[in-house]
């Protein structure tokens, strides 16, 4: 074999490499250097390389990045999709192909192409090491925030989760997740091009280091800051039912799941606040009218607010449409608004519907899986009370958008997140699902309180620091009480798009920089 087409192969193998380290930086590892690391050898790997070699070292990247990252998409498939291990590792290898080639190749391709046609304008050098290293990272943090969007979107795996139990994370209520990933990357490829034997001076690229870890820096002094005020306290009980996913939409099971809820509950209704996960009761809500009457009246008689988790069957329109949803009771009920609700507006494609549903639906079992015909709640929803304590709602995927979320939390007390990630079994997913609902807590300077089906069920601080928890796959019980706060994170103000422009200017600035003499 030719040592050229060696090399290639090597090149080949440690961008698959690399992308598979990434996740380390992220629960349950924690080894939060491990995506600096890993975005630093694929820049280094790709900078010189013609277009198609350093896209399809992106691609590798991606592929190995998700490969290992969102592997908890099998045990969905397989376990309760009912596909054989052939056909779930299929499925799930397509979808790790599929958003490879559409979130991560295109950072590569654009940054390769870039770096040549500035090149060849220039009928010089490619661009100087601190010129890519900062076109790189600003394309990388664009694409990151693309994925929160595109086809519905599928923001996992955001470089600056790494950040959140380090100190540096007292940057996230300013700067945000995308923020703390442009640090990241933005770093990691500037030390990376120190490293870089180059005949032009290093000053340019020394003194957009030093930029960079002065932003580092600034964590010190936001330490100590709260950027939110206590008004109140709010007791709470969030239960947690264990209920097995394979007999949760079970008709013969209903009884048993909805009395395991009820007696868990028993002693609880002194609390201000009883939350149930999501689609506690797995009944369409127009079908259990007597139960719910049963439940309202339970709450008000002990002055409490029950907020739970049921599909909404909703006949207003001229057709019957079904919505994710969270309801409140009790004290939950507005004399204006009425009953409050909540109908989820982040759905999950294959989970809550299906893309392409005359073609799919009928395929294998996995199309068919119970409650994947929900209609996307109005963006304009009022928020849920206890008593009168506003409270910013998520349904499960909802609490992954960054920007969503801080919208969502700006006239609230206090958040809460609802979640049923049985559907993952005891892989990794509910645990980086976990640290994700703990920085946007974060990032709004509000306690979250979160209830699931199996764990993680857990009250959070202003801070993102974990309280409590029930430990994870046991039925139980975490009574607490949680601070309600009011006031405006500089997040939550301004949001993502501070970070978006100045990535878009690393972007733009170096290839309007005039050439340097000599190459790199």
């Amino acid at each position: 074999m030719p040592a050229r087409s060696s090399l290639q192969i090597v090149r080949y193998l440690l961008s698959l490499a690399a992308g598979a380290a990434l996740p380390l930086g992220f629960s349950p590892f924690d080894f939060w250097p491990a995506p600096m690391l890993a975005i630093g050898i694929i820049f280094l790997l790709t900078r010189t390389l013609p277009i198609k070699a350093a896209t399809l070292c992106g691609f590798l990247f991606g592929v190995g990045m998700f490969g290992a990252g969102t592997s908890w998409i099998y045990v969905s498939i397989h376990e309760f999709g009912a596909a054989s291990p052939i056909l779930a590792g299929l499925l799930t290898g397509l979808f790790v192909l599929g958003i490879s080639a559409l979130m991560i190749m295109p950072v590569f391709l654009l940054y390769s192409w870039l770096n040549q046609r500035k090149a060849e304008q220039a009928s010089a050098s490619r661009l100087h090491p601190w010129q890519q290293a900062l076109v790189f990272s600003g394309l990388w943090v664009l694409f990151e925030s693309v994925r929160s969007w595109l086809l519905t979107g599928f923001p996992w795996l955001l470089s600056g989760y790494a950040l959140l139990d380090t100190p540096f994370a007292a940057l996230a209520p300013v700067i945000g997740t995308y923020g703390l990933s442009l640090l990241i990357v933005a770093t990691a490829c500037l030390l990376f091009a120190l490293a870089i034997p180059a005949k032009q001076q290093r000053t340019p690229n020394i003194i957009a280091l030093l930029i960079f870890l002065g932003c580092w820096g600034l964590a010190w002094p936001l330490t100590n800051i709260q950027w939110t005020e206590k008004t109140g306290d709010l007791s709470f009980s969030a239960i947690q039912g264990n209920i097995p996913q394979n007999l949760k939409w079970d008709p013969d099971y209903i009884h048993s799941t909805i009395s395991t809820y009820i007696g868990l509950s028993e002693d609880q209704w002194e609390q201000e606040l009883i939350i149930w996960p999501e689609n506690a009761i797995p009944l369409f809500y127009n079908r259990a009218q007597g139960l719910m009457t049963h439940l309202d009246r339970l709450a008000r008689q002990n002055n409490s607010t029950l907020i739970l988790g049921m599909p909404v069957d909703d006949n207003s329109g001229s057709e019957t449409r079904y919505f994710n949803s969270i309801l409140s009771m009790g004290e939950g009920y507005s004399p204006t608004e009425g009953p409050g609700r909540y109908d989820k507006q982040k759905l999950v494609p294959f989970g809550e519907y299906v893309p392409m549903e005359s073609i799919l639906r009928g395929l294998i079992d996995f199309f068919n899986l119970p409650m994947s015909e929900f209609s996307r709640g109005d963006s304009e929803q009022t928020l849920l009370r206890a008593g009168e304590v506003k409270i910013a709602p998520y349904i499960c995927y909802e609490v992954v958008y960054p920007d969503f979320a801080a919208q969502m939390a700006q006239e609230s007390g206090l958040l809460i997140t609802i979640s049923n990630d049985t559907w993952f079994g005891k892989s990794i997913g509910p645990v980086q699902h976990f640290q994700i609902a703990r920085m946007r807590a974060l990032e709004t300077g509000r306690y979250m309180i979160r209830a699931t089906n199996d764990g993680i069920t857990a009250l959070i601080d202003e801070k993102g620091g974990v309280i409590e928890t029930i430990p994870r796959f046991t039925s139980g019980v975490l009574s607490s009480s949680a601070e309600v706060r009011e006031g405006q994170t500089p997040f939550m103000t301004f949001g993502s798009w501070p970070t978006l422009l100045i990535s878009l200017l690393m972007i733009a600035l170096p290839l309007r920089t005039r050439k340097y003499k000599g190459k790199s």
